[in-house]
């Protein structure tokens, strides 16, 4: 496994870096926010240039000063990453021990960040002063949606990372009672679903409040969401973040030889949790593997769900009605993720003697209002 890209530098290229960093899933994380924003945008241009999305006009205040509110944020967003470059400076075997929960944990040098915050905002004000004009002047522009996606890619990923977190905390409930604090501002512990969802409604939250028809974002997501979660699993399978499967003891059938071994059972050697049995003769800190192979999970879900987005963006200019692409990837979605659960680690929860995981009883709302949405969405006859 490779807690860091600098694993993946030292294994591929013969490299001999010490530290484990960037984080793997994190970096994956943030080329699935990348992905989907790059789809979504070709999406939402397609969209525009047909007309099935317009533009609306907006009133800019052209060289007016720089408001006070816009220096604040500026300085916040300083502080907070110089809190973090300070800590990662002045303690850098804690941090590059394990950047992912440094990074999201309450840990920061705040002296840097103090300075950080102060030259933030400090050089808003003086880009401020640079356009501000004698006699401020209104202008009339068009917005189009595709120009806002940068913002839609920040609110999902705030969005999103607020609610994998609270989705993991309430599917494991007891360990978050026990450490609420703790529990909350560990770099570990993300829920996919809860990202999904919280990010999802942040997103369409900004969108209403831009009077951006939701129904044809949606469908111009519905790709891009699908490849994000598929690159998303491909750092959970690469890092070994404990999102596997259940142990595998059976042996690999004959009609899978051409499959390699790791591909059947794995045992994720040098995972980023430290999870399982010493690995004899290594020496550091990511030094463990699981005692049994288990399925690779994350794999499956990877390769799943990347083919299905190839299959979502062939369909995109054939399903013309609004809401019956973004259906269809829900019915996607719930069917991979429901049937991955049956050899999935999970936590369950219980109603007398029937089991089932929190990503079941999503999966399966996911499946039902992904029919219902392709039954109710239909094409309107050639004659209305």
């Amino acid at each position: 496994m490779y807690p860091g890209i600098s694993d993946v530098l030292n294994d591929l290229l013969g490299t001999d870096f010490s530290i484990h960093f960037p984080p793997t899933f994190g970096t994956l994380v943030a080329i699935s926010f990348l992905f989907a924003a790059w789809t979504l945008r070709l999406e939402l241009q397609r969209k525009e240039m047909n007309g099935l999305l317009k533009g609306k006009a907006i009133t800019v205040l052209k060289g007016a000063p720089v408001s006070s509110g816009d220096i604040f944020w500026n300085a916040l967003f300083g502080m907070i990453i110089g809190t973090k470059i300070g800590y990662a400076i002045f303690n850098k075997e804690v941090f590059f021990e394990n950047p992912q929960a440094a990074i999201l944990s309450l840990k920061g040098h705040y002296l840097s960040g103090c300075i950080m915050a102060a030259i933030s905002g400090y050089l808003k004000y003086r880009e401020g002063k640079q356009q501000e004009l004698k006699e401020p002047k209104k202008e009339i522009l068009q917005q189009f949606p595709s120009d806002l996606v940068t913002e839609f890619t920040m609110m999902a990923a705030l969005g999103g990372l607020i609610g994998a977190k609270l989705f993991h905390l309430l599917e494991y409930w007891e360990d978050f009672i026990a450490d609420p604090i703790g529990g909350f501002f560990s770099g570990s512990g993300l829920t996919m679903y809860g990202g999904l969802i919280v990010g999802s409604l942040t997103v369409l939250w900004y969108a209403r409040k831009h009077a951006i028809p939701l129904l044809p974002l949606c469908d111009a997501a519905a790709p891009g969401l699908m490849l994000a979660y598929g690159t998303g699993r491909l750092g959970c399978q690469l890092s070994g973040d404990g999102d596997w499967g259940i142990v595998n003891a059976v042996a690999k059938p004959d009609w899978l030889t051409w499959l390699p071994d790791w591909c059947w059972s794995f045992k994720y050697p040098n995972n980023v949790i430290s999870e399982g049995v010493p690995i004899p003769g290594c020496d550091g800190k990511y030094c463990y593997e699981l005692a049994e192979g288990v399925f690779p999970t994350p794999l499956y879900e990877a390769v799943t769900c990347i083919l299905l987005f190839f299959a979502l963006w062939s369909l995109r200019k054939k399903i013309t009605t609004p809401g019956r692409m973004f259906s269809l990837y829900l019915l996607f979605n719930g069917i991979e993720r429901f049937f991955i659960e049956l050899i999935r680690v999970n936590s369950q929860y219980h109603i007398g003697d029937f089991g089932f995981t929190q990503a079941q009883l999503i999966s399966s709302l996911l499946i039902i209002v992904g029919i219902a949405g392709y039954s109710f969405f239909r094409p309107k006859p050639a004659n209305q």
